[in-house]
């Protein structure tokens, strides 16, 4: 009886260690993937804080602006277009959207329909807005479309409450809560208009910086070896017409130099680099649209 105890007691105990050893496995998992997802939503900018960790939309915006005058250029058409490219990248580098299966048939980036992998909210307004519109449509659009519809330029009436209104003023808002503009009125003839100086030029002269040095001191002549949210950086300030600011302080050899690398850039080819291991295709169809 004793002998029987004694095996039923170290049974119990054997089975107290293994579930206390499952608990804590699946414990330790659950930290890794609340970890994992506190990194996705965050930028990796060395020595920011993270009232001054800024999106994609952000950036490419802060550039394109006025240092003194606080807006950006009346003949700039493109850069509206862009800033939606921004937030379907940012989107697809949190984890939150994805293209849809190729199947057995491999299709064309700007043929598969951009899917809602996550409605996890982003903590951004203008994010979360995008991601709601995806993730009820039914049946998904394309890349192209949603560029489209979240830039309003579409002929459909009905489709016309997709459009993100006001973007580039509330955009600059969330620069001016996190320190880097400010907010004043001016006066232009025939009408007040709000603008947004900048106040803190260490912020952006560390972007400009950041652009630079990616396609001269740190260039590695291989996408896939560079950092995804720096790469969509290049590539979408140029779509949106606003990486000449990036390089207009540079020397003449160096200025020819940088332009010269993000040509090659530009005549990458989307879906043979959408192909490769660890490419992020969400990545490469915004690439594709703007590039096309």
């Amino acid at each position: 009886m004793t002998s029987l105890t004694q095996r039923g007691s170290g049974l119990v105990q054997r089975r107290t260690e293994a579930s206390r050893s499952a608990a804590d496995k699946e414990r330790s998992l659950g930290e890794e993937d609340e970890l994992a997802s506190r990194c996705a939503d965050t930028q990796d900018d060395t020595g920011d804080s993270k009232e001054t960790r800024l999106t994609l939309m952000e950036e490419v915006l802060l550039l394109g602006l006025k240092d003194r005058e606080g807006y950006t250029s009346f003949w700039n058409d493109c850069i509206s277009s862009g800033l939606r490219g921004c937030m379907l990248i940012e989107l697809a580098l949190r984890g939150r959207l994805q293209l849809e299966a190729c199947g057995m048939r491999r299709k064309g980036l700007l043929t598969r329909k951009v899917i809602c992998k996550s409605d996890a909210p982003t903590g951004d307004v203008l994010l979360d807005e995008a991601l709601k519109h995806i993730k009820d449509t039914q049946p998904p659009e394309t890349v192209q479309s949603w560029i489209e519809l979240l830039s309003g330029e579409t002929w459909n009436p009905l489709k016309l409450h997709y459009q993100l209104r006001n973007v580039r003023e509330r955009l600059a808002k969330n620069l001016v809560e996190k320190g880097v503009l400010t907010t004043e009125k001016q006066n232009f003839l025939l009408f007040d208009m709000t603008t947004h100086p900048l106040t803190n030029s260490n912020i952006k002269q560390r972007l400009i910086k950041k652009v630079q040095e990616a396609v001269l001191d740190k260039w590695v002549n291989d996408p896939h070896r560079m950092d995804k949210r720096l790469l969509a950086l290049i590539f979408l300030a140029h779509s949106s017409d606003v990486l000449e600011n990036a390089f207009a302080p540079l020397l003449d050899d160096q200025y020819e130099l940088a332009m010269k690398r993000v040509r090659q850039l530009l005549e990458l080819q989307p879906e043979g680099e959408s192909a490769k291991p660890n490419a992020n295709e969400l990545l490469w169809a915004v690439i594709a649209a703007f590039t096309k």
